[in-house]
């Protein structure tokens, strides 16, 4: 049949050449662009997984600069902490130096008590200046808060906690109570009556940091053997009290640590005995049997015990008057006082509010990503705290302490160079380079364990997560092109078979003819 009016070749030709023009077309797109998908059409479901797989490379990608920013600011206050570090170093060597009386003259220690007052004002500078984008960093910014603490807290240190909505409530249940080791010599009197013929008594004390003998004569009153066992009590770590016809021998501190060893050398033919005593109450007076002097062959000695702690339900390690635990919730250091670990109780210690240094660590937003981090004030104030025998009572009263810090050695403090406590000073100083050391630690740990890891994991999952992506909407240019030269052959031939469809009709003019 031959028709002019509808040529049904032509319109299936451009139909063809329709298709191979768009076919044609998204080749060139997803050339130019590099994306197989660029529209909803190009690959619905496909669409639908690239865009939420973006979306999570963006997460992962905000995360990894959290985690970097996190490490720069721990970087900074980590650098602060350094110089404290290296200043605390040299104010040992002063401390220790001052120590030598006869060595120095008056000017010489006045000239280390100027350094040492120059190095705590630089060390509160530092405190106080040390920020990381605007925000002081070591001044107690990004310390915990906490409210409704118990006074049987003599310090403590929250390192990190996770707060959740509202409060933290952290209560301690002491299930074992700290003691210090105790000995006591008991005469009957309250003073030596020795023979004629063995007119001297001999004993040596020891304990955790050392051993002294001391030797008395007829007629030394308890008293007197008190005050020279107190006497060297920064030798042995011992010191001593009089009750009565009694000398009590305690350990300086609470623990399994510590020990007091009383060894009668030469009893002078004195009557009297020696025995261990209940140390978490020596007021209640003698519990343990006791050994006769004369009988005595080895020395008679006891240990003490670490306080039995758990917190929140999590048995803490414990060391004398210390405790600790590591948990996901907390991280805390505390020390509780003398009457706080003598008695086994409930005690609710106080309540975390808030506070902390704050990252958010991973690519959703949670609890399980954030990761809050203290960093405590390092101004002299608050380092090396320490409980020493209060100097303006009697020596003979091992109860009398007094709470003191870095901040004493200034001049004019209970311990400074000139005429203050070195031996103390020196302990304080001992305190503080811990806590600096252990907070430099905590922070190198932080970098490493948890943010190192983290920038490590999120890498991986970037990259993993890109792959896919990448797998899902990227172009194929090997398919691609061989697709484009596909269409372009197609398209070519359809044209020309639109051509030779378009001149068909022209044959009806012979029949007209």
């Amino acid at each position: 049949m031959s028709r002019i009016n509808t040529n049904v070749s032509s319109l299936l030709s451009q139909r063809i050449l329709g298709q191979n023009n768009n076919q044609l077309t998204q080749s060139l797109e997803r050339l130019s662009t590099g994306f197989r998908i660029n529209r909803g059409s190009d690959d619905p479901a496909g669409l639908i997984a690239s865009e939420s797989l973006r979306s999570e490379q963006a997460a992962i990608t905000a995360a990894l600069g959290n985690a970097t920013r996190a490490e720069q600011l721990v970087n900074v206050a980590e650098g602060g902490l350094q110089e404290v570090n290296s200043l605390l170093t040299e104010l040992q060597g002063l401390v220790s130096q001052s120590a030598s009386e006869a060595g120095l003259s008056d000017d010489e220690r006045n000239a280390n008590q100027a350094q040492i007052d120059g190095i705590l004002q630089t060390i509160d500078r530092i405190a106080s200046t040390t920020s990381f984008n605007g925000t002081q960093l070591l001044n107690g910014s990004f310390d915990f808060t906490v409210s409704n603490q118990t006074d049987d807290l003599d310090n403590f240190q929250i390192n990190a906690a996770n707060v959740p909505v509202g409060n933290l409530e952290v209560e301690a249940v002491v299930t074992a109570s700290a003691q210090q080791a105790g000995v006591f010599i008991s005469l009957g009197a309250t003073s030596l009556d020795l023979s004629t013929t063995n007119p001297e008594f001999v004993f040596e004390v020891a304990g955790a940091d050392g051993s002294q003998e001391f030797s008395f004569a007829s007629g030394a009153t308890l008293d007197s053997i008190a005050t020279a066992v107190n006497a060297s009590t920064g030798t042995t770590g011992v010191s001593a009290v009089v009750s009565g016809n009694v000398v009590r021998f305690n350990s300086t501190e609470f623990g399994s640590s510590q020990f007091v060893a009383i060894d009668i050398i030469n009893d002078g033919d004195q009557a009297g005995n020696v025995g261990v005593f209940n140390s978490t109450n020596p007021d209640e007076g003698i519990t343990v049997g006791a050994t006769a002097l004369s009988a005595v062959t080895n020395a008679i000695r006891d240990e003490g015990q670490d306080v039995g702690v758990t917190v929140n339900g999590v048995t803490a390690q414990s060391d004398g008057r210390n405790f600790s635990i590591t948990t996901d919730n907390l991280d805390l250091e505390a020390t509780l006082t003398t009457s706080g670990v003598q008695s086994v109780s409930t005690i609710d210690l106080f309540t975390v509010t808030g506070g902390g240094a704050r990252f958010n660590l991973g690519a959703q937003v949670s609890d399980a990503n954030a990761v809050a981090l203290g960093l405590p004030n390092v101004a002299t104030r608050n380092l090396g705290f320490t409980t020493i025998e209060n100097p303006d009572t009697d020596t003979n009263d091992r109860f009398a302490t007094v709470d003191v810090n870095l901040a004493d050695l200034r001049s004019g403090g209970v311990l400074n160079v000139v005429d203050g406590e070195v031996g103390d000073a020196q302990a304080v100083v001992d305190r503080a380079v811990n806590q600096v050391s252990s907070l430099r630690g905590r922070l190198g740990a932080f970098q490493s364990n948890t943010i190192g890891s983290t920038i490590n994991s999120l890498g991986v999952a970037l990259e993993n997560i890109s792959a896919a992506e990448s797998a899902i909407r990227d172009t194929d240019f090997a398919l691609e092109t061989a697709e484009l030269t596909r269409s372009q052959v197609l398209v070519n031939a359809a044209s020309n078979v639109l051509q030779i469809a378009n001149n068909r009709t022209a044959s009806v003019l012979n029949l007209l003819g």
